[in-house]
């Protein structure tokens, strides 16, 4: 875990340069041959985030429920963002991982509901779980830097 969170936030760093970087149009916008946008990529990241440590450890999460019917795996944008939304996605950037900081020093997470992902890997515990979501912002950032380009 020693590398883990100073890699997450990092991460988050770029996420948020994206966020104030480009207007709510661009951030809406859904390049031809794409199936989603930069805000929604963003989500994505912080519900799946959260799934992956919280909800696995049988633990509530720290967002909305309508979140994660907007953004969970599978999903793709039904409607745009609002700057409403893009504030609330700031602002659990680093609101959540902070959390899962201070909940991992505080071993909060004693239950961990095994789980392997679409690539095979299995995660056994919450740490786990955060040395994957490494792996998961990572390819979601590619994406956005793809994205990039056309909006």
């Amino acid at each position: 875990m020693h590398q883990t969170f100073p890699i997450t936030e990092n991460s988050r760093n770029t996420l948020s340069k994206f966020l104030q970087g480009y207007t709510l149009e661009q951030l809406n916008a859904i390049p031809v041959g794409y199936n989603n946008n930069l805000i929604w990529n963003i989500g994505h990241i912080v519900v799946v985030q959260q799934m992956l440590v919280y909800k696995l450890s049988g633990l509530p999460m720290m967002i909305s429920d309508e979140m994660i019917e907007k953004y969970k795996r599978g999903t793709k944008p039904e409607q745009d963002a609002t700057q409403a939304d893009v504030e609330e996605i700031q602002s659990l950037l680093f609101e959540t991982i902070n959390q899962t900081k201070s909940d991992l020093e505080n071993k909060v997470f004693q239950h961990f509901q095994e789980f392997t992902t679409m690539n095979g890997f299995t995660i056994k515990t919450a740490e786990d779980a955060m040395s994957f979501n490494v792996y998961h912002e990572a390819v979601h950032t590619g994406m956005m830097m793809s994205i990039r380009k056309f909006v």
